[in-house]
């Protein structure tokens, strides 16, 4: 053998142990998020539901920050347990790259465990103005998780619930540095004046309240095109003609709520999900996604991606929804309705404080579906048992046979409802999508 050959093949072996230090080191199997169930997670955000639903102050916009970036801590709690999964470090804004905490090599961790501890942490500082009750309810499941794996080895225990809980802090401080962390306690800023003109928003009956979380555009999100990128085109413009295109949507809406069907009064109730009553319109994204990774029996890698893509997902939505919403400041059905059609005019729910055009539950539902669409598939069937054990609407389980026909028929409830134009809600879901889509092209593999 030559000198020259000799000192290509010790080339070749070099560029050969390069790569191979370069690719992911395998992980044990029983050191494999993969290994553990789902349920832990969907027992937590089972919970979070019930704390959003009574607790003080969880708007939408409100809810929707705690689903965020509690569905990120349980992905970055159990990272370290997903094979070629990467971290969100430095791909969402704020999350700087080495500002969580890293795991010991070598060293086997629990990561039921860990993802217990952290999110028991997370949870508590999302809900910090929670009852007692509702903290010995955060207190008693993390006990109960804690103790439900008795065959493990004490010092893994140990290590697992102390770099969940350091991982709880870390993502707290991230958290709290989007300067959130009360705005439960700010949903109506006494500082806001809104802006006066013709077609302009006002307060609505029946409490003609200020508008809600006007500041709310500025909230950071995870993904600064989400915003930038997303602001939809302009409304119909206001007109009190009747050939104009919005004075046709606003008679639209005014038909639609004369002659609304008992299966289109259903459609509106089911989605209002209003605060106070349910876990919100985001809630109840988070709702579909805990029944499908039930029905699926899912592991708790796929649960960990899940609930964070959701979480960032509607969290965006509504930041960019209310980036449109006081862009564009439209009037509401209602008002018009009111000064121009009908003053006796009522609707079958309670139109909410803040600007018309887009639909919330259009931009949050279009996001919801381009997520799962991306995780379970186009044609993916489920039934969604949100309300059914509600007794004040007709909350039975309603079937859908894909993720947009869910998304369509939510946002076209606010039609039913007397809350949107046409337009708002079109074009609502259309942004949504945009912005699941960009959830989604964030590099978790």
């Amino acid at each position: 053998m030559t000198q020259n050959v000799k000192c290509y093949l010790l080339l070749l072996l070099s560029v050969f142990f390069l790569n191979a230090c370069q690719q992911d080191d395998p992980i044990a199997p029983e050191n494999l998020t993969s290994a553990y169930s789902s349920e832990i997670s969907t027992e937590w955000m089972s919970l979070t539901l019930d704390l959003t639903k009574n607790g003080t102050g969880f708007t939408p916009p409100v809810a929707a920050r705690a689903f965020g970036y509690i569905g990120l801590t349980l992905y970055q709690s159990v990272l370290p347990g997903m094979q070629g999964y990467k971290s969100m470090e430095g791909q969402v804004n704020g999350l700087l790259v080495g500002s969580l905490p890293k795991i010991e090599e070598g060293k086997i961790y629990n990561w039921g465990i860990v993802a217990n501890a952290a999110l028991a942490k997370v949870i508590k500082s999302c809900y910090s103005n929670a009852s007692s009750d509702q903290f010995a309810a955060i207190d008693q499941l993390e006990a109960k998780w804690e103790a439900a794996f008795p065959d493990e080895k004490q010092k893994v225990i140990e290590r697992s619930i102390a770099f969940g809980k350091s991982m709880g802090d870390a993502m707290i401080a991230y958290a709290n540095s989007d300067n959130q962390a009360n705005c439960f306690n700010t949903n109506f800023p006494s500082d806001f004046v809104a802006p006066t003109g013709e077609g302009l928003w006002v307060p609505t009956p029946p409490a003609f309240q200020p508008a809600l979380q006007p500041y709310w555009k500025d909230v950071r999100p995870f993904l600064t095109k989400n915003v930038q990128g997303t602001l939809p085109i302009p409304p119909p413009s206001y007109s009190t003609d009747t050939t104009s295109v919005f004075w046709k949507e606003l008679k639209e809406v005014y038909d639609a709520v004369k002659n609304l069907t008992s299966e289109e009064k259903d459609i509106a109730d089911f989605w209002s999900d209003d605060p106070g009553k349910t876990s919100t319109p985001p809630g109840h994204s988070f709702s579909i996604l805990i029944q499908i990774l039930e029905a699926e029996d899912a592991n708790l890698e796929l649960a960990a991606e899940a609930f964070a893509k959701l979480g960032m997902a509607v969290h965006d939505a509504f930041v960019s929804c209310w980036n449109a919403k006081f862009v564009y400041n439209l009037i509401r059905p209602i008002t018009v309705i009111h000064e121009k059609i009908d003053p006796n005019f009522s609707i079958p729910l309670s139109t909410p404080p803040f600007p018309e055009y887009t639909s919330g539950h259009s931009v949050q539902s279009g996001a919801t579906a381009q997520v799962l669409t991306d995780l379970f598939g186009d044609n993916y069937a489920f039934t969604d048992r949100t309300h059914e054990n509600r007794t004040d609407i007709d909350g039975s389980p309603r079937n859908f046979s894909s993720f947009f026909e869910f998304a369509d028929e939510a946002a076209i409830s606010r039609l039913y409802g007397g809350i949107h134009y046409r337009a708002a809600i079109v074009v609502g879901v259309s942004q949504g999508k945009l912005v699941g889509q960009n959830i989604g092209a964030l590099q978790f593999k």
